[in-house]
This record gives structure tokens, sequence and C-alpha cells, in this order.
């Protein structure tokens, strides 16, 4: 299979930097798949499960916002969070859906309190399902 140049990058630094197969996110128009050869392209990614592949093999990643632009055959994603699907602490993500979970049953939250409850329980339900 054809490969293209990738960098996943994050505030905290580079996530990967190689040469990928593909690389499967979603965007805030949709699931997106990039192979080789892909058309110019620009997007801002929304929050969901990721995966790259090289070598033949997946890599699972739980990605949270950001933008992705695919540049002369080199794709670039700057992701706000992205975690590699061993790197995410199962404990720790159960916990923080039951916090979000427990939050969203409060009676008498505003708006903001309910949008930012909502928002945690999707972070902890991405982060659980590439966990698995």
């Amino acid at each position: 299979m054809n490969t293209f140049p990738l960098q996943i990058l994050t505030p905290d630094g580079c996530a990967f930097d190689g040469e990928a197969e593909k690389l499967f996110c979603r965007t805030i128009e949709g699931d997106l798949c990039i192979l080789a050869r892909h058309c110019d392209y620009c997007s801002a990614v929304g929050m969901g499960e990721a995966h790259v592949l090289v070598d033949g093999k997946t890599r699972y990643a739980a990605c949270m916002g950001g933008m992705l632009s695919v540049m002369g055959g080199k794709a670039r994603l700057l992701a706000t969070t992205w975690e590699w699907a061993e790197d995410i602490d199962k404990e720790r993500a159960e916990a923080s859906k039951a916090r979000a979970e427990e939050a969203l049953h409060q009676e008498n939250l505003d708006k903001r309190e309910m949008e930012m409850a909502e928002a945690r329980l999707k972070r902890a339900l991405v982060r659980e399902s590439v966990a698995k």
C-alpha cells in the first residue's frame, strides 16, 4: 500500500511523525479517511476515535479537536488532545465518566454547566471506547 508523510502534533509535543498508509479521524464535517495522493484539504477536527495504519498495523487513539491539513501530499494533524489507546488510563476514564454522569443528574444546572458536563461525558466515552 502507498504511504504519505503524516505528523500528529499536540500541545505536549509530537505524537507521530512518519510514513502512514491511512489516517482515519472525525472532522466537523464527518468521518474522514486520508490515503496517499489525497487532494489538498483542510478541516477542523471533531471529537472521536481515530486510527493510523502503519506497516499494516492499526493504532487507535482518542482525538479531541484540532485542525487537519493535507497539502502537497503531506498530512498534518494538530490535535488539542491525542491519546494512543495504550496510553489511556481506563480507571481514570471510567471515573471521569462517572463524575460527568453525576454532574448531569444534578438539579438546577445552568446552560453552561450542562454543556460542560455533556462535553466531559463525551470525552470520557471516547476514551473508554478507544481503550477497549
